[in-house]
């Protein structure tokens, strides 16, 4: 069930459906907002960068979802168990950011008078750098970024929707870079250092359905003093070709089969801060997650609809390499959510 795309090409065809399903661990396929069929209100694209150590996290989002884009930047204290988020919403943006056809070059600039955002996609690395005006009680956030050492895979997949011919996303996470930086606010200065801070980019494009749900998780840090990292995740589309799920140990893919979130209930409801289990259909794939804190937000009404619980905790469990060998994990640190738009 796991088809892998071997050949290079452009990801849709004239008719704006998608030449190959399946996934890949570098952008094999050519992306290009040009050649999409699809009404301009429906596409979506973002890049999210997280950055974390054991004590802190920093988490910046672009995205251009059509009728709307955004500039949001949160910033996490797993030590206090507290976080915060702050959302600039721009109207009618309809590809106006101008967002990179890939995540291999391009650079982003955002500035108005709320919030001014950089990404630097040069030799060195990758530069962030983000000023916001009004993050928390009208002071201001900014935070500065290199992330350097990229493995040398990552997850990618094509993947359509059911239903919905040319509906499709085409998604990158690249997990376990390196990271070098600061994130300050008001009352907290975070710092991180290359040699003990790691971060993520989830890179994704796509014409999206109104109506979606998904699960998304990953983690990245050390064990037995290898690099280790794990991207899972479905109700991206139609995943019949293949997952998301993926493990990165010394930089190296590993592709795992279907990956189950279970998801913890009290009294008929969802309890997101108890633990969560994890079970695959491959026996790959066996953890437990324990919550540290629920970075949640409920927007908007009626048409438009975010309702979104990003789970910051730590997974400890069991994984198996593609040759059969036995990872031990224990409390590496990662998030797992789940998301439901209307959008």
């Amino acid at each position: 069930m796991q088809r892998e795309i071997g050949t290079r090409g452009k990801l849709l065809n004239e008719q704006g459906k998608l030449n190959e399903v399946g996934y890949a661990t570098s952008l094999v396929l050519e992306y290009s907002r040009e050649d999409i069929q699809a009404s301009k209100w429906r596409i979506k694209e973002w890049d999210y960068y997280l950055m974390m150590n054991k004590s802190y996290g920093a988490a910046l989002t672009i995205a251009d979802n059509g009728y709307m884009g955004l500039v949001s930047v949160s910033i996490l204290d797993f030590k206090n168990r507290r976080y915060h988020t702050k959302s600039h919403m721009v109207p009618f943006t309809f590809g106006k950011l101008a967002l990179p056809k890939s995540s291999k070059k391009g650079d982003i600039r955002y500035v108005d008078e709320h919030v001014e955002l950089y990404i630097f996609n040069g030799k060195e690395g990758r530069r962030l750098r983000c000023y916001m005006k009004n993050f928390n009680q009208e002071k201001p956030f900014e935070c500065e970024f290199l992330l350097t050492n990229p493995p040398k895979d990552s997850m990618v997949i094509a993947t359509p929707f059911k239903g919905k011919s040319n509906a499709f996303y085409y998604n990158q996470k690249i997990v376990g870079m390196s990271a070098h930086g600061y994130a300050k606010t008001d009352k907290l200065f975070c710092t991180f250092r290359q040699s003990e801070a790691q971060a993520l980019l989830d890179w994704g494009r796509g014409v999206w359905p109104y109506d979606s749900t998904w699960y998304w998780g990953a983690a990245m840090g050390k064990v037995n003093d290898k690099n280790f990292g794990f991207n899972i995740g479905y109700g991206f589309g139609d995943t019949s070709a293949a997952s998301e799920n993926m493990l990165f140990y010394e930089g190296i893919a590993h592709k795992l089969e279907e990956v189950r979130f279970h998801i913890p209930e009290l009294e008929g409801k969802v309890n997101y801060l108890a633990p969560w289990k994890f079970t695959s259909s491959d026996g790959r794939f066996e953890m437990i997650f324990k919550p540290i804190l629920d970075r949640k937000d409920h927007a908007g009404g009626g048409f438009i609809v975010s309702d979104q619980h990003q789970v910051f905790g730590k997974y400890s469990g069991k994984v198996l390499l593609d040759d059969g060998t036995l990872i031990n994990i224990e409390e590496v640190l990662g998030f797992a959510e789940k998301v439901h738009n209307k959008w």
